[in-house]
């Protein structure tokens, strides 16, 4: 309340948005501070200590600028980007205007661009750091603040804790900004010229896997793509125009940036509905693939053709198998192929893409859920030169090749997707047709994620009781099937639960608890460390589609319902 009060009195917008609360809705905006973990902040948009505001943006910010003038770097700088939401562009503005208050140069970009070109700005113009405001494919009601580091990845564990212990100790009369035309006049508040973007674009048609597919698809290949009213539409168009490809319709009701994303109950393209309109339009035009990006434009969504001639939405899952195995024989049959190559999934990807690599002897490596565990082996490959990155993906469709970018990105994946929709199309089979010789070909995988959303101070004592209980006594069966072993990536331990061994796990530390069955079924616990939600996946392998389906429906039933979700 002492907080409440002091906030009444910061200015009168903010004032009269908290008079008209009542004593719940204070008590959640000022319960806490607005959490900033590894992905730095997300929340609803409002005013508050729990809440995505100008003065939580500023806080954080000169808790940053405070981490890097300690870094004694020399000539400290920030890249700023920002996407369609709501006060994106002003939360931007207020972020450099803070790092330039604190001796800090930025460059931002003039307009909206995509998560992924942020991180190649920050690679590009050698800056200290990066940040995005965006809250990616969450609802409209919320935006968010990520920070990068001078290696174009999000920031990890050491970075997060030393930005995170100078947060805490900025006090709000403690923050320091300037006015706009005096950061312009001082020369440290720049704007990111074209040549940023077009050598961004030009590496990112570097990457095309097969010329010859391109080349003899480009007139044929139908494509509808919507950027979900997002920041995809210019780069992901620019680049698919000048690799020529001729037949590229956009989804005119989602085409333009609305904070409102007002044709969509989320603006996330692994919710079906998004894809409504863009179907009436596949269907109208015959079209071969119909692509989408989140607002950020770091995930893209897959819909294509089945054998029954209806449009279907792939999984992250289906579309990183795919596209997986479209690289990797593609880089075999051009000679291209690493003689130290690596592919780098997350733990709760589909396994199926570990069949596609060892048949390819190319190695496969697990990390952490979260992009930033790419980007940071990335970065390992590229001092020690040990090692080729080829391809990383996570089943939340995130998906990246070449190295240039540290972060999922959606301009690269669609571009890769159209071309190996060409590769099939080629050989007279629909991406759909392709997945189905994958699974012939390597085993019928399935795999699904159940999101529970359990919001404020209850939901967050739920969500520790479920950790607790898979931690302390997981499950000794489940659907009839023994579970075999336990892996605590908070204790960084693997225990077989037959003979009672145990095995350092050498990942970082996370809250997450991973079953396996003795059938090789994994399911795995994963509180959400951005939003009030837990996520289980479940991922099995079965003897043909209808097998794999019936198992996972049967294995997420029964553990789901230990927990009478």
């Amino acid at each position: 309340m002492e907080m409440y009060k002091r906030w009444l009195q910061f200015d009168e917008d903010t004032k009269n948005e908290l008079l008209g609360l009542d004593e719940k809705e204070i008590m959640e905006r000022f319960y806490k501070e607005l959490e900033f973990g590894t992905g730095g902040l997300r929340g609803i948009i409002g005013a508050g200590t729990n809440r995505m505001n100008v003065y939580t943006v500023r806080k954080a910010t000169q808790g940053l600028a405070n981490y890097i003038l300690k870094q004694k770097v020399k000539d400290p700088s920030v890249a700023i980007a920002y996407d369609s939401r709501l006060y994106s562009d002003i939360f931007a503005t207020e972020a450099a205007l803070v790092l330039n208050a604190n001796g800090i140069k930025t460059f931002i970009y003039k307009e909206l661009r995509p998560t992924p070109m942020l991180s190649f700005a920050v690679r590009y113009l050698k800056t200290t750091a990066g940040i995005v405001i965006t809250a990616s494919h969450n609802p409209k009601e919320y935006n968010g603040y990520k920070v990068y580091w001078s290696d174009g990845g999000q920031i990890t564990e050491a970075h997060a804790e030393g930005i995170l212990n100078e947060i805490k100790n900025v006090d709000y009369s403690e923050i320091k900004t300037v006015d706009l035309e005096r950061a312009k006049e001082s020369g440290l508040f720049k704007l990111i010229d074209d040549e940023v973007e077009t050598a961004y674009i030009n590496l990112v048609k570097g990457l095309t896997v097969n010329k010859d597919v391109v080349n003899n698809v480009k007139d044929s290949l139908k494509v509808i793509y919507t950027p979900l009213h997002g920041t995809g539409n210019k780069p992901v168009r620019r680049v698919l125009a000048e690799l020529g490809y001729k037949n590229v319709y956009v989804v005119k009701e989602q085409e333009n940036p609305d904070p409102n994303f007002s044709t969509v109950k989320y603006p996330n393209p692994e919710e079906h509905e998004v894809f409504t309109r863009a179907i009436e339009m596949a269907k109208e035009m015959e079209a071969d693939l119909i692509i989408g990006t989140d607002p950020d434009c770091d995930r893209v969504g897959v819909v294509v053709k089945n054998k029954e001639g209806e449009y279907i939405v792939l999984t992250g899952n289906q579309t990183g198998a795919l596209l997986t195995h479209y690289i990797l024989e593609n880089l075999k049959a051009t000679g291209k192929m690493p003689e130290n190559g690596v592919v780098i999934k997350t733990i709760v990807t589909t396994e199926m893409a570990r069949r596609i690599a060892e048949d390819y002897n190319v190695e496969i490596m697990d990390v952490l859920t979260g992009f930033k565990y790419i980007g940071e082996r990335i970065k390992e490959f590229e001092e020690k030169k040990d090692k080729t990155f080829v391809f990383g993906f996570e089943e939340s469709y995130g998906y990246l090749a070449g190295d240039f970018v540290r972060d999922k990105d959606a301009v690269i994946a669609s571009m890769l997707i159209c071309e190996m929709a060409g590769f099939y199309k080629l050989k007279g089979m629909s991406l759909y047709e392709g997945l189905l010789s994958l699974y012939e070909r390597y085993g019928y995988f399935k795999e699904d994620l159940k999101s529970v959303t359990l919001e404020g101070i209850e939901g967050s004592q739920r969500i520790k009781e479920i950790m607790d209980m898979l931690r302390n006594n997981p499950p000794k069966e489940i659907a009839g099937v023994k579970a075999v072993v336990v892996k605590d990536y908070k204790e960084s331990v693997e225990r077989d639960l037959r003979d009672g061994k145990e095995e350092k796990i050498n990942l970082p530390k996370s809250n997450v608890i991973q079953v396996i069955l003795e059938d090789e079924s994994i399911i795995t616990a994963r509180p959400s460390g951005t939003e009030p939600k837990i996520k289980f996946y479940f991922a099995v392998r079965g003897e043909n589609l209808k097998d794999s389906e019936k198992k996972l429906n049967k294995v997420k039933e029964e553990f789901l319902g230990m927990f009478s979700i």
